[in-house]
């Protein structure tokens, strides 16, 4: 039994070295274009390795379109882009069904939509019909066409980009929408040193045309698998339901996270895990990723708003009122 369980952990270890070893590539690739935002790369990764769909929200002109594309350059796997515009039809995301004159019968023309990533820029210019194209695609991994069901890619992640509502020609991405996407973040400007170095680098080619695949896409799924088989021990996972229930019965909060968002949660914890070397999952790693899988799903109530409260503060306050679980740590402990 006692061998067992070394060559077991052996083989563990060894799985995670392989991992860490892949991630590392992934990143160093990534950083070498997307200039002095290592925590916006880190979590491009994080979710990709969950299985989730980013949304990357920003001003014009910060770089969302080239982290996306960035990230992309680095797997060996499909990649399709659309722009998404306010006449753009859903057939254009998802395909449509043609008839072929010869066989006399319909075929389907597959959408953008069918590939490993699909970069979405400028999500919100398009119209809530044209948004909910997207629905059953990143949520079932299918697309449903004149009653036929087409299976995607595996694996399959939307990295989406948005400019802020309040700018002209944008329109609000419904709350069914934004609860797809498992994380959210914003790129923000970069730092003094960080603008001079893209000011000398970018100068003559892209160096987004100097990056190759550094892993496969069966690499990226070995990764997946092994993200998925990391230990969650049940006081975690409490600690977990406490903080989504903590949102819904919050008094400045209208909608609070749901139950999809505490599942996409635990899976963006167990990649941040085990990007950090781990096989297991701490209270830490929930309250880590806890700002950028649940901020973009609250909505506060008027007088939060008048109060200029925010969902990023709501959720500080959350995280600060609701206790570690303390077996947590035991059991960890005892499974180290």
């Amino acid at each position: 039994m006692g061998i067992h369980q070394h060559d077991h952990d052996d083989t563990s270890s060894a799985s995670l070295h392989s991992f860490h070893d892949a991630a590392e590539r992934i990143l160093a690739a990534m950083n070498t274009v997307i200039d002095g935002k290592p925590e916006a790369t880190q979590t491009a990764l994080t979710v990709l390795l969950a299985q989730g769909h980013l949304l990357v929200e920003d001003v014009p002109g910060v770089g969302k379109t080239m982290l996306a594309k960035t990230l992309a350059r680095t797997v060996d796997c499909s990649v399709r882009r659309i722009q998404f515009t306010p006449d753009l039809l859903p057939s254009d995301v998802t395909g449509v069904s043609i008839y072929n004159q010869d066989s006399h019968r319909f075929e389907f023309r597959q959408g953008p939509v069918f590939a490993n990533l699909v970069i979405g820029d400028e999500i919100n210019r398009a119209s809530a019909k044209t948004q909910s194209a997207l629905l059953e695609c990143m949520e079932e991994h299918q697309v449903t066409v004149d009653g036929q069901t087409h299976s995607l890619g595996d694996p399959f992640m939307v990295i989406a980009t948005q400019n802020p509502i309040e700018m002209e020609g944008t329109y609000p991405l419904p709350e069914a929408q934004r609860d797809r996407f498992m994380a959210r973040i914003s790129m923000g400007y970069p730092d003094a040193q960080s603008e001079m170095d893209m000011l000398e680098s970018h100068q003559g080619a892209s160096p987004l045309e100097s990056i190759n695949p550094v892993v496969s896409g069966t690499d990226i799924a070995a990764m997946i698998t092994l993200v998925q088989s990391l230990h969650v021990s049940p006081a975690v996972k409490e600690y977990t339901v406490a903080l989504g229930r903590a949102t819904r019965e919050h008094s400045h909060l209208r909608l609070g996270a749901s139950p999809r968002a505490l599942l996409q949660l635990l899976r963006a914890a167990k990649a941040s895990a085990a990007l950090q070397g781990r096989d297991f999952v701490l209270p830490d790693d929930i309250s880590e990723m806890s700002q950028v899988v649940l901020a973009h799903r609250l909505i506060l109530d008027r007088k939060a708003l008048s109060s200029g409260e925010t969902p990023a503060g709501i959720i500080s306050s959350i995280l600060a009122a609701t206790p570690i679980p303390e077996t947590s740590r035991h059991q960890t402990l005892a499974r180290r």
